[in-house]
């Protein structure tokens, strides 16, 4: 099964259909885009330039299976396309995160800190669950000690 989704002219995500591989088969037998972007305009009343492929074992540009990855990610509902860069982008996780190209994700623009060892070590005794949060009021990192409940005497 091939992967299309159907995208506004401003590039929105409205929804994702598959289609058999066998409804882009050109002449020769070997799949093309356009064919399936033309099925699928026939059958559903969309332009055939707004129906991109994508693959559903695509994740941060990286296929599943050891496959080539397609386009950066698997489209979804509410993503967007990138026509510039070739990749689907979901929805940004916050206002302030930047797009890292190369791994077709989201990044903080600072970079996250890591869990100390004491702080792994404190988590995995269950005497606190330490959490490293991003704060887009700060623009930073919050580390904050949540604590167990039944494990903190007051």
């Amino acid at each position: 099964m091939a992967h299309f989704a159907k995208i506004t002219e401003t590039n929105e995500v409205l929804t994702v259909l598959t289609l058999n591989n066998s409804d882009m088969l050109n002449s020769d037998g070997a799949e093309e885009e356009s064919i399936g972007q033309a099925y699928l305009e026939q059958h559903n009343n969309w332009p055939a330039h707004l129906w991109i492929k994508t693959s559903y074992g695509t994740h941060r540009n990286i296929h599943n299976n050891g496959g080539t990855p397609l386009r950066g990610n698997f489209a979804g509902t509410g993503f967007t396309w990138d026509t510039v860069n070739n990749l689907f982008w979901p929805p940004a996780p916050f206002a302030s995160w930047v797009k890292d190209i190369p791994n077709a994700q989201w990044v903080s623009p600072t970079t996250k800190p890591e869990y100390t060892e004491e702080m792994l070590s404190q988590n995995t005794a269950l005497t606190h669950q330490w959490d490293i949060s991003w704060n887009e009021a700060t623009l930073s990192w919050d580390t904050t000690d949540g604590g167990i409940p039944g494990n903190n005497p007051e």
